[in-house]
């Protein structure tokens, strides 16, 4: 019966992670689906591209919601229950492949940098703050966010590491969670960083239109 807990969180994790708010968010508002202009991309930098800011507000705070939101109760009821690091590193996982790889939306899901965001900031608010300041600093110099994403990846498991003894204790499970993430994160990101490449990445701002990119 050990098992069984963790396992229950895990999947109601990646359940919570399978809505895809950039679909439901533009449905809900009247916009185009997000995965038929610019990138492709049911996010929320891609939301942005409709021209609706609140859309694309809305959407980031969701997404990172849902990858915040099974870390905090885990970290928050587990204890009780006898849910360790290890379970808050599995219900992150899952909230962030839920996201990634969605059942309710056939598995076509975004890149998960919201979510990830969200995974970070329930596992420790200082965490999530070094992580979305890295992000921030990228994306204000480069103005690209694929960019900035991907440095924020590199960087959040060495401010997990690292910040041991400072405001949180690193727990080698949790470390294998963010690192695994960081790496999923970079994959999905594979085609950005092509274009980064090329010098054919859309800056941040910038309307998508159509045709979609690949």
């Amino acid at each position: 019966m050990d098992f069984l807990l963790p396992t229950l969180a895990t999947v109601a994790a990646y359940l919570v992670g399978s809505l895809s708010f950039a679909v439901i968010v533009s449905r809900a508002m009247g916009l185009e689906d997000p995965r038929s202009y610019g990138s492709g991309n049911p996010g929320a930098t891609n939301v942005l591209r409709s021209g609706s800011k609140p859309a694309a507000i809305a959407t980031l705070l969701l997404d990172a919601a849902k990858g915040w939101l099974p870390v905090m109760l885990v970290r928050w009821w587990g204890p009780a229950w006898g849910l360790d690091g290890g379970t808050v590193a599995l219900v992150g996982l899952a909230a962030f492949l839920g996201h990634l790889y969605p059942v309710f939306f056939r598995f076509q899901g975004g890149k998960g940098v919201a979510t990830a965001f969200g995974v970070l900031l329930g596992i420790d608010a200082l965490l999530g703050l070094a992580a979305a300041l890295s992000w921030l600093i990228m994306a204000v110099f480069f103005r690209y966010s694929s960019f900035a994403s991907l440095v924020a990846a590199v960087f959040a498991p060495f401010f997990y590491w690292f910040g041991d003894g400072v405001a949180w204790r690193a727990d080698a499970r949790i470390t294998a969670a963010i690192v695994v993430m960081a790496l999923l994160l970079a994959w999905r990101h594979r085609e950005n960083i092509r274009r980064l490449l090329a010098g054919t990445e859309s800056r941040l701002g910038s309307r998508g239109g159509k045709p979609r990119q690949s």
